[in-house]
């Protein structure tokens, strides 16, 4: 591999985690266990949706589950998501199968012990400041940001800027422009 820059600049699609990576790890159980409430950063969700409409394709896949986390991804655009996943190489390998992507070209950002695995499948692998000690030697690139507080819209906006494709519109989240 080329160095980081070099290698965004050919970025077609990310893959991220959700807890410690979309949020900052919290969640608040709601009664009868099965829903969180978790903290998203808006800048983080507008890049995902921005990626999305400039034709990048983007993967999530945690451990995680829930119909507020579903409702929030799809409302971005997300069409590949797996939650409650414990298999996130299978989820992996069948986003690249399907949509034929070159797993050299792919961003994965994940935080914790269970996404070395799939650090080790992609070319870019990128954490939060504040993943865990393993995943930050891992990690070709290492976000200033920690988790839930713009690591994702770092990733996102630097890549999409090595290809010129940064703030080509300014439509929001949900498809409206801005006057």
């Amino acid at each position: 591999m080329a160095n980081f820059k070099e290698d965004i600049a050919k970025t077609r699609a990310f893959i991220f985690d959700v807890d410690g990576v979309m949020t900052d790890g919290g969640i608040m159980p709601i009664e009868g266990g099965t829903d969180f409430i978790r903290k998203y950063n808006a800048k983080d969700g507008y890049a995902i949706a921005y990626a999305i409409r400039r034709g990048y394709k983007v993967c999530v896949i945690s451990g995680g589950y829930g119909t507020l986390l579903r409702a929030r991804l799809e409302k971005l655009g997300v069409t590949k998501i797996y939650l409650g996943c414990m298999n996130k190489i299978a989820a992996m390998e069948e986003f690249f199968s399907e949509y034929g992507i070159d797993p050299a070209y792919t961003i994965y950002m994940g935080d914790d012990i269970p996404d070395l695995e799939c650090m080790e499948m992609v070319g870019i692998p990128v954490c939060p400041a504040d993943a865990c000690s393993e995943v930050i030697e891992a990690a070709r690139y290492v976000s200033e940001f920690k988790g839930g507080c713009g690591a994702v819209r770092d990733v996102v906006e630097q890549t999409l800027r090595a290809q010129d494709e940064w703030a080509k519109d300014r439509i929001g989240v949900i498809g409206t422009a801005s006057r």
